[in-house]
């Protein structure tokens, strides 16, 4: 049997899971429950394939549920990143960083999180994502090479906390 490395999470990332899992098996299941009923009823009694309501309301439970097994999944093995704030000079997943993509001036801020809360719309890029993997153990001042489609783009560490 293989053990299967534990997903990190911040506390926060914790408890926001922990709220939707109960919100998407309660409320969401409900109303995906509602909306099959209705394209059911709605539908012509001897032609369901041709139902795009009911299609969609399939496609709407089943990402419901493959959501649900997600989040089961995480919560059945994680591990919550210790939030010491004690003064560090090196990137460690849980730190907020700034960096500065070299050659252009406007500072950009990401929180370093485990895959299964990252986020990127909202500054919450993943350990395992290439700038997250980039920056772990970075220092003030250190330049971190990525990959990507252009080319290497490289980052300038501006700050962690």
């Amino acid at each position: 049997m293989t053990t299967r490395k534990p997903y990190l999470v911040t506390a926060e990332g914790l408890i926001k899971l922990q709220k939707e899992l109960e919100q998407l098996v309660t409320v969401g299941r409900e109303e995906v429950a509602d909306r099959l009923q209705r394209a059911f009823d709605d539908g012509p009694d001897d032609d369901f394939i041709d139902n795009a309501e009911l299609e969609a309301a399939r496609n709407a439970q089943s990402f419901l549920e493959g959501r649900i097994q997600e989040i089961e999944e995480i919560l059945k093995n994680y591990q919550v990143i210790k939030d010491d704030n004690g003064p560090h000079d090196y990137v460690r997943v849980g730190d907020w960083v700034t960096v500065v993509e070299v050659g252009f001036d406007e500072e950009e801020r990401y929180h370093l999180v485990g895959a299964a809360e990252a986020d990127p719309t909202e500054g919450r890029i993943s350990n395992e994502s290439p700038l997250g993997v980039a920056l772990l153990g970075a220092k003030v001042d250190d330049i971190v090479r990525i990959k990507a489609p252009r080319g290497i783009t490289e980052f300038r560490v501006v700050k962690i906390d």
